[in-house]
C-alpha cells in the first residue's frame, strides 16, 4: 500500500488477496483506529504474485527490511547489543568485542544483553586462552615479543613462540566454550592436565588446572533455565489495548543468556499475523536462529515460516506452542518480561508528564514541550562549519529526527549568522509539513536568543514555538537559561531537574555536532593529492601506492614509470604526472 508520493506504507501477504484487501474496506466503525488512519493515506495498492506461500513470506520480509513501512511490525530496540567475535578467517585468530555482525567468515556469539556479562566472559577467555590481542588481520613479525607475552597474556605468534597447531587448538576451545559445550571442554582440559602431569610437564598441567578453575567459576554464575541442553528462543507476547509488548528469552544449552524486549505501538493485523511478522523481522536482522522457537500461539503461515528459518539456519527449526513443563515455565517468564514493558513505559510517562508540567510552570511556556529541538553550531575557524539539530519527543531522544547542516554561505567564525542560516533552512523545509517544535532551545546566551527570536518573528512562528537559550556555566555559576523579554536568567539551582534535563539536550546537540565535525575533518585529513585526478579510482590508486610507497613517491616518478603500473596507461600517467607537479609547485 502506497501514499500519493509513492512511499510504501504497508506490506502484507495472503493466500487470497481479494479477501485480504476487501477486509480493509468494511465500515470504519468495525476497523481498528490504526487501520482507518492507514486507509486515509493509501493512494495506490501494488500486488506481486508469487508461486508459493514460502516465496510470499520471503518477499514480505525483504520488502519490510527495504522500505521500513510505518504500519508494519518494526522491531526497534534502544540498545545495540555487544557480540563476541572470533576471527577464524585469520591465520592467527583473535577474540574481540563488536556491535556489528559482518559477513566476513568470522564466528559471532551473542548478542549479550548485559554488557557487563559479556566483558566478564571476554576477560575470562583472555586470561584462560592467551590469544593475540594486536589489531589487524595479519601478524607483523617481531624479533622480540611485546609486553602481553611477558605478562602471559599472549603466546606471541609474531615472534614464533607458538606452534600453529597448539594455537588453533586453543581457538577451538574458545569456540567450544562460547557454543555452550563447556562440559566437553572441561573433560578435554582434565584429560590434557592428566597427560601433562604423567609426562612430568607440570607447567602445562598447571595451565590446564587454572583454565578448568576459571571456566567452572564462570559457569557457576550462569542462570540455568531448563532441565535440558537445547537452544531455544521463547517469545512473550502481551497486548494492551492497541499496543504490543514483545520479549525474547534466549536459552543456549539450557542456560538463559539474556533477553531482548520490543514495544510495538499500534501494529496492523491480528495477533497470529503480528507474531508471524515479528518472527520474520527478528530473524532477518542477523540473529542466531536456534533449533527450537517457543511461542504462546501459532503464527500464520507457520509451515512456510518454519521452512524459511530452517533454510537460513542450515538445520531444522521447530516452532512450538508448549502446554506443560519447562516450556510453559519459560513462556510464563517471557510473558512477565513482556508485561513489564508497559509498567516501565507507564513509569516513564508519569515521570515525563511531571517534568514537562514543571518546565511549563517554571519557564512560563505557552504549551507542554512534547517536541523539543536544540541547535548547536560546531566550527573550526571558517572551515567545515556544521549546524546540528537534535530532537526530543516526550523527553526521549528521537535520533531519526536529528539533522546536520553544512554551512557554506557564512564566512568566518560568526555564530550569529551561522545560527540564522540553520534556522532559516530548518523552518523553510519542515514548516510546510507542519513539523514544528513546541520548544526551540539554542546553545548560547542573549545574542543567540535574539537572533532566533527575530527569525521566528519574521517567519510568523513566534506564537507557535516557545524559545529558550542555554548558556554554559561561568565561574561560580551554573548553566543559565534565558527567555525572550526577560532580562535575567531563570534562578535555577545547580541540580534542579529542569535545568539538568535542558543541559542533557544541549550536551546531546553538542555531541552530535562534534562527532560529525570530527568525521569531516578526518575525511579531509585522509584525502590526498590523488583524489581529484579524473579516471583514477580506488583500485588504480592502490596499485600506485603499492608500487611507489606514498604520494610523494608517485610525485617523484617519471611518466614512463607511472605508465608501467598495471592499469595505468600513457595518457593517464601523463595526467597524474602533470597534476602532481602543479600541486607541488602551488
Amino acid at each position: 500500500m502506497k501514499d500519493a508520493k509513492g512511499q510504501v506504507l504497508y506490506v502484507g501477504k495472503a493466500n487470497n488477496l481479494k479477501k485480504r484487501v476487501a477486509s480493509y474496506f468494511r465500515s470504519s466503525e468495525r476497523l481498528p483506529a490504526k487501520t482507518v488512519a492507514l486507509l486515509g493515506r493509501v493512494h495506490n495498492i501494488d500486488t506481486i504474485i508469487t508461486g508459493t506461500e514460502k516465496e510470499a513470506l520471503i518477499l514480505e520480509a525483504a520488502q519490510i527490511k527495504q522500505y521500513r513501512p510505518r504500519y508494519n511490525v518494526i522491531l526497534r530496540d534502544d540498545k545495540n547489543y555487544p557480540l563476541i567475535k572470533v576471527t577464524v578467517d585469520e591465520t592467527w585468530p583473535r577474540v574481540v568485542m563488536t556491535r556489528r555482525r559482518g559477513h566476513d567468515g568470522a564466528r559471532y556469539f551473542g548478542p549479550y544483553v548485559s554488557a557487563a556479562a559479556m566483558w566478564t566472559v571476554l576477560r575470562m577467555l583472555r586470561k584462560v586462552f592467551p590469544l593475540r590481542r594486536c589489531k589487524g588481520r595479519e601478524v607483523q613479525e617481531r624479533v622480540r615479543p611485546c609486553l602481553d607475552f611477558q605478562m602471559q597474556g599472549c603466546m606471541a605468534p609474531c615472534a614464533g613462540q607458538v606452534d600453529t597447531g597448539v594455537y588453533q587448538d586453543m581457538v577451538a576451545s574458545v569456540i567450544a566454550f562460547l557454543e555452550g559445550k563447556s562440559r566437553a571442554l572441561l573433560d578435554h582440559l582434565e584429560q590434557a592436565m592428566r597427560q601433562a602431569s604423567a609426562s612430568l610437564d607440570f607447567e602445562a598441567a598447571a595451565l590446564c588446572r587454572d583454565q578448568i578453575a576459571a571456566i567452572q567459576a564462570t559457569l557457576e554464575r550462569q542462570v540455568v533455565a531448563a532441565g535440558h541442553r537445547r537452544d531455544q528462543d521463547t517469545f512473550g507476547y502481551v497486548r494492551q489495548d492497541v499496543s504490543i509488548g514483545l520479549a525474547v528469552l534466549q536459552v543456549r544449552k539450557g542456560v538463559l543468556m539474556g533477553q531482548q524486549t520490543f514495544y510495538l505501538p499500534q501494529p496492523l493485523g491480528d495477533d497470529p499475523e503480528i507474531m508471524a511478522q515479528a518472527l520474520e523481522v527478528f530473524y532477518a536482522e542477523g540473529q542466531v536462529i536456534p533449533a527450537e522457537i517457543l511461542v504462546p500461539f501459532a503464527p500464520v503461515a507457520e509451515a512456510a515460516l518454519r521452512e524459511v528459518l530452517s533454510e537460513k539456519r542450515g538445520l531444522g527449526v521447530t516452532i512450538h506452542v508448549p502446554r506443560r513443563g519447562d516450556g510453559m515455565r519459560l513462556l510464563a517468564m517471557a510473558r512477565q518480561n513482556a508485561a513489564e514493558i508497559f509498567v516501565e513505559r507507564e513509569k516513564r510517562d508519569r515521570s515525563w508528564q511531571a517534568l514537562a508540567g514543571e518546565m511549563t510552570r517554571l519557564l512560563h511556556l505557552k504549551r507542554l514541550p512534547a517536541r523539543i529541538e536544540c541547535l548547536d553550531i560546531s566550527n573550526l575557524g571558517a572551515e567545515q562549519t556544521v549546524g546540528s539539530l537534535v530532537c526530543f519527543i516526550n523527553g526521549e531522544a528521537d535520533k531519526g529526527q536529528y539533522r546536520h547542516y553544512r554551512l557554506k554561505s557564512t564566512t568566518g567564525p560568526d555564530d550569529y549568522r551561522m545560527m540564522e542560516e540553520v534556522l532559516r533552512r530548518r523552518f523553510a523545509v519542515d514548516r510546510a509539513a507542519g513539523v514544528l517544535p513546541d520548544l526551540l532551545l539554542v546553545d548560547g546566551g542573549k545574542g543567540q536568543l535574539n537572533i532566533a527570536r527575530r527569525l521566528l518573528d519574521d517567519a510568523g512562528l513566534a506564537k507557535e514555538i516557545d524559545l529558550l537559550a542555554i548558556a554554559k556555566e561561568r565561574e561560580g555559576e551554573g548553566d543559565r537559561i534565558f527567555a525572550p523579554g526577560r532580562k535575567n536568567p531563570f534562578p535555577f539551582k545547580r541540580h534542579a531537574p529542569v535545568l539538568l534535563f535542558l543541559m542533557r539536550i544541549r550536551d546531546e546537540a553538542h555531541r552530535f555536532g562534534v562527532t560529525f565535525h570530527r568525521r569531516l575533518r578526518g575525511k579531509q585529513a585522509m584525502g590526498s593529492a590523488l583524489d581529484n585526478i579524473p579516471g583514477l579510482g580506488p583500485v588504480r590508486k592502490k596499485a600506485l601506492l603499492l608500487a611507489f610507497g606514498s604520494v610523494r613517491g608517485i610525485g617523484k616518478a617519471s611518466t614512463e614509470e607511472l605508465a608501467g603500473v598495471a592499469g595505468i596507461g600513457p595518457e593517464l600517467a601523463r595526467q597524474i604526472h602533470d597534476h602532481l607537479q602543479v600541486n607541488s609547485l602551488s
